[in-house]
């Protein structure tokens, strides 16, 4: 039997472990609102140049620091529960923000935000394994769209607390990383009273009846891309959320530089708009997603939010950047991703893939697709500075359509079903047969 944890909360289970859990999408987004509604001040505090703001943003929690995290976190999640992530993860996240807030020079930035980057990556595969483990086939969308709810929340947040800091300069930016830390804690102490994923305990039951008897196991790491059904998921699931990420997660931490570098807008107004563009999506997470994901079709839903957000930036892009150009946009954008890529990325990538690597496969895809953005960050300020916005805008928007006509064609039809129903639906024989002869590597 687990011993209990003496600095724990106590019956932390149904809607209370939910919220304990996404509330890391909160911290990671919040963390990357944080240092993109900073950057401009962090520029001009340590002279920053291109290369080294590229830099910022390639190896933080929105790029190659959180591809990292995922990788380890995913296999760790897998091999040994979904509790050691939530026991440790959060305590290398509140030094990173700890040293963000104290940095008087570059190295002790870059430090801070690659550690955030590598601590909220490692989250991001448990949380949402964790949730939809343990919640009712019939609320599954909705408890796993709290962690969209959290991710929205969180740069809605920040944002406002960054327009009311503006005043304050480089020390209010200070203040909001210090905010986060608080917060951090919080879900730490949370976190450490969840009990331990039924289903992955069943598996492990499982796995040690395998081993007692002397069944000579294979490399899940093998069967993950050698299984049909599993390179489906993969051609979806990387489809869907690295191309939509190469526009969104760009534009997370550079949207308010683009603000105030292209269309001229002040701190205050770009950090502003873009609290504005994430109320959004927090409302449609919720109305959009949360309601209806667990009832109505979700190629639908994803559809009419990918269209969305492709309209949103060919406005952007090919109007004039005035104010009207810009509520058309955040209307539009914000609306989008409520119901878009983030949201369902999240269930599906729970759903299709067995307990026993589910994690695992999340933290390769979640590499994969930070990697991405991380080369994709490092190149799009000097792609800016020398070819213009309008360049780089017309790049996104072909990303964006690709990713609608992935997840339009192949979207699965997983709604209402067990964890267990649709393992057996997607593998059939070829699962039982694998359930006696694999382990993890």
């Amino acid at each position: 039997m687990e011993k209990k944890q003496k600095f724990a909360a106590k019956n932390v289970t149904g809607w209370k472990a939910t919220l304990a859990v996404s509330m890391t999408n909160y911290i990671e987004a919040g963390s990357i609102i944080a240092a993109a509604s900073s950057l401009t001040l962090w520029q001009e505090y340590l002279g920053l140049n291109s290369v080294k703001v590229g830099l910022l943003s390639a190896l933080s929690a929105n790029a190659f620091g959180a591809a990292i995290g995922a990788l380890i976190g995913g296999y760790l999640t897998d091999r040994y529960g979904r509790k050691i992530i939530f026991n440790y993860d959060l305590l290398i996240y509140m030094f990173g923000a700890a040293l963000i807030a104290a940095s008087i020079n570059f190295p002790m930035l870059l430090f801070g935000t690659i550690i955030i980057g590598m601590a909220v990556g490692a989250g991001v595969p448990v949380a949402w394994t964790y949730i939809s483990e343990e919640a009712p086939k019939e609320k599954r969308a909705s408890r796993v769209g709290a962690t969209q709810l959290a991710w929205s929340i969180g740069p809605a947040l920040t944002f406002v607390l960054a327009t009311l800091a503006a005043p304050l300069g480089l020390l209010g930016s200070r203040l909001i990383f210090l905010h986060l830390l608080i917060i951090a804690f919080f879900i730490w102490y949370l976190r450490r009273g969840l009990p331990e994923s039924k289903i992955w305990e069943e598996q492990k039951r499982q796995e040690q009846k395998e081993i007692t008897k002397g069944l000579i196991q294979k490399n899940a790491l093998k069967e993950l891309f050698t299984l049909k059904a599993n390179r489906q998921a993969l051609i979806l699931l990387l489809g869907i959320y690295l191309f939509w990420n190469l526009t969104a997660g760009a534009m997370g931490y550079f949207m308010p530089y683009i603000y105030e570098n292209v269309g001229g807008l002040s701190t205050a107004q770009a950090n502003g708009l873009q609290s504005v563009l994430w109320t959004f999506t927090v409302i449609t997470t919720y109305f959009g997603f949360m309601k209806l994901a667990d009832k109505y079709r979700r190629k639908l839903i994803f559809g009419i939010g990918a269209i969305m957000g492709v309209v949103a930036w060919i406005i952007l892009t090919v109007s004039p950047m005035t104010w009207p150009t810009l509520i058309a946009f955040v209307l539009l954008w914000g609306s989008a991703a409520g119901i878009g890529a983030q949201a369902f990325y999240a269930l599906w990538t729970t759903e299709l893939f067995p307990t026993r690597y589910r994690a695992t496969a999340q933290g390769i895809m979640y590499f994969i697709v930070r990697a991405g953005i991380a080369i994709w960050s490092f190149v799009l300020p000097t792609l800016m500075d020398k070819l213009g916005f309008v360049v780089a805008g017309v790049v996104m928007i072909v990303f964006l359509i690709i990713h609608a006509i992935i997840g339009i064609v192949m979207a699965p039809n997983t709604q209402g079903k067990t964890l267990q129903e649709i393992e057996k639906e997607r593998y059939g024989d070829e699962a039982m047969k694998n359930r006696s002869h694999n382990l993890y590597i």
